[in-house]
């Protein structure tokens, strides 16, 4: 077996498939994607380089920058609930469940592999209004309250947003941080017991240092994919009402594919993509600074 792998010649085959596989179905599309930026036009009207007009007219763009916002809003309330939910979850398998906890991983996991339309379908039809209307306004009327129409606002469309991707998302969160808790060894949170250390204090002092790694690690991942929300906001109101909850992605899609602006288009991908970079970079030099200090 070291023969075999110590030779390049076995490793250049073994290797070159899934080298041309990724090269021809992520390097070059990203290229390509990165070259159109940089020109005006779609296949029928042809194509005329335009140079960084693009980038120019995203940063004039209203509709451009209000979608960049509802972005990035969206990304940063739902990476904070996903990870404060994910974490409190992790504590409570390691800590109270103990080996108890599989049942209920399992159960708090079941919504995320869902499909995120029929996940987002499903919660439109909970807070539905009229003659079929959900189980959240049943519930206001049974209290005496006026029913809602939570999708005819900003707000009410965040929240219930907001709410789905909770739901959906944090029993993934709370699987990933258990797994961090987990390494932490039981000596050092026997030692820490030992010195007075216990509930908040114990989590403050001990169990957040020892599971930053895997914390840090969340954060980045949450953030970098609720960055780049689409389907679910679709599918909940459309980016809706009228365009106030549109994500980038859906700005992005509609002036790709619906108004044939190819290169205007990717110029909006590759913000998303330099935003998703700029913050990842950032997460790892604070903290790479903070593990020096």
């Amino acid at each position: 077996m070291k023969r075999v792998f110590g030779d390049r010649k076995t490793i250049i085959i073994l290797l070159a498939p899934t080298l041309v596989l990724y090269v021809a179905l992520k390097v070059v599309p990203v290229l390509w994607s990165l070259g159109l930026s940089f020109f005006e036009g779609n296949s029928l009207r042809g194509f005329e380089f335009v140079g960084v007009k693009n980038f120019t007219t995203f940063a004039s763009d209203p509709a451009a920058l209000q979608s960049l916002g509802v972005s990035v809003v969206f990304a940063v309330l739902a990476t904070a609930g996903q990870i404060v939910l994910g974490y409190l979850l992790a504590l409570l398998y390691v800590f109270v469940l103990r080996n108890g906890s599989a049942f209920v991983r399992t159960a708090v996991f079941f919504p995320m592999v869902l499909p995120t339309v029929a996940v987002a379908l499903l919660f439109k039809s909970f807070v539905a209004v009229g003659d079929n209307q959900g189980p959240v306004n049943d519930l206001l009327n049974f209290f005496g309250l006026p029913s809602n129409e939570f999708l005819a606002t900003t707000v009410g469309t965040m929240v219930v947003a907001l709410a789905m991707t909770y739901w959906s998302s944090m029993g993934f969160y709370a699987v990933l941080l258990y797994t961090g808790l987990l390494d932490i060894p039981e000596e050092v949170i026997e030692s820490a017991r030992l010195d007075g250390a216990s509930g908040l204090k114990l989590v403050r002092h001990i169990i957040i240092p020892l599971s930053l790694p895997i914390l840090i690690s969340s954060i980045i991942f949450s953030f970098n994919s609720t960055l780049k929300v689409f389907d679910s906001l679709l599918a909940l109101n459309n980016g809706g009402p009228g365009t106030s909850t549109a994500p980038l992605t859906l700005y992005m899609y509609r002036t790709a594919f619906e108004y044939a602006e190819y290169g205007y288009g990717s110029t909006i991908a590759l913000v998303l993509t330099l935003l998703c970079l700029v913050f990842t970079l950032t997460i790892f030099r604070s903290s790479s600074r903070r593990a020096e200090d």
